[in-house]
């Protein structure tokens, strides 16, 4: 049997296979309350062993795009235990993604407010709003009492996420967002006990991890990083020194996993710069280690059969294959997505996609 197909034990949760849905923002929530759509999108696709359904919100003043849920109220609880019902009733296993964009979320996303970050610093790019791209705008500086608040905002998000009924949470600390801001010496210039030192930037994803701890067995939570994203201007000068010492905290808690993304581009003028991800922190995390970025069927079988990982996420092989633990059974050729529909619209290019 293929490596990806063989079943996994995630902490105390047995997994069908290996292949996991790989979370990814599809705007297709318009008030923040997953509805109807939502449902069937993921229950299309809950043959995974593990679904981990996009970047959700935990308060309106992270919001990081227009069309997207969050968690932060009873009715986005409520809409959300839809979703997890469905899937369960599939067989299937789905963690929720907890998002607060930071300095990127763009104040037409946000009711007009200013952004907030670690330190006053614009990222470069724009952001993706109702009205179009636009250009990011330079945040405010988080007081320590507002980066308290967040952390507890956090832990609501999570133990709101326990009464959606998902079997676990996971912290997203990637491609440019808040915690990745904390963490990251380009995005943090803070001179307090949230800045300066690795030991003080990797502070503030500790303390919300400890926070999401505080609601689910550790063994229920998990961390997703992008070492080598340029994603949204955030990119720390020495990545394997930050990132080494956040995982040595991260063995401590013994969390369900650790997510890493691949890089995406090949060259770097960064000499620290970390090309193989997975390679580079398979030594390093003790637990279970899923990778993800632009691997195939091939890649994923060889990198779980190797060592070098232990489950494969697929995102942009998720969305035109809902039946992609059966197209991978049958080695069938894949569909190709229509990029013009990742973002946004109704169920054309969302729920659409044919099945075998």
């Amino acid at each position: 049997m293929q490596p990806l197909l063989t079943p996994y034990t995630l902490g105390n949760l047995e997994l069908k296979n290996r292949v996991v849905m790989a979370p990814m923002t599809r705007s297709r929530t318009p008030d923040t309350v997953p509805n109807a759509l939502n449902v069937l999108y993921y229950t299309q696709r809950a043959s995974a062993g593990l679904i981990v359904a996009e970047s959700t919100n935990i308060n309106t003043h992270g919001m990081g795009g227009p069309f997207t849920p969050g968690v932060f109220s009873s009715e986005q609880a409520e809409g959300w235990k839809q979703v997890t019902e469905a899937v369960h009733a599939r067989g299937g296993k789905i963690f929720l993604q907890l998002w607060h964009a930071g300095r990127v979320a763009h104040p037409d996303n946000i009711g007009g407010q200013q952004p907030v970050g670690p330190s006053p610093l614009k990222a470069e790019g724009k952001a993706f709003t109702a009205t179009g791209f636009k250009e990011y705008v330079t945040p405010r500086e988080l007081s320590i009492a507002e980066i308290q608040s967040i952390i507890d905002a956090y832990r609501q998000a999570a133990q709101n996420a326990k009464i959606a009924g998902f079997d676990g949470v996971e912290l997203h600390a990637a491609f440019g967002y808040l915690p990745n801001q904390f963490l990251s010496d380009s995005s943090n210039q803070r001179q307090d006990e949230y800045g300066g030192s690795i030991e003080n930037r990797a502070r503030f994803v500790l303390e919300v991890l400890d926070a999401l701890c505080s609601e689910w067995d550790s063994q229920r939570v998990g961390i997703r990083i992008a070492p080598s994203n340029v994603y949204n201007s955030v990119l720390d000068s020495n990545p394997p020194a930050i990132y080494g010492y956040l995982v040595t905290k991260l063995n401590e808690r013994k969390l369900a996993y650790l997510s890493v993304m691949e890089a995406f581009v090949k060259e770097h003028t960064n000499p620290n710069f970390i090309h193989n991800v997975s390679g580079h922190f398979r030594p390093l995390y003790q637990g279970t280690l899923i990778t993800n970025g632009g691997i195939n069927q091939a890649r994923g079988n060889f990198l779980i059969e190797s060592g070098q990982a232990d489950l494969i996420a697929f995102g942009q092989l998720y969305i035109a294959n809902p039946d992609l633990v059966e197209r991978f059974t049958h080695e069938i050729e894949l569909a190709v997505p229509d990029r013009s529909t990742f973002y946004g619209g109704d169920e054309r290019g969302y729920t659409d996609y044919k099945f075998l």
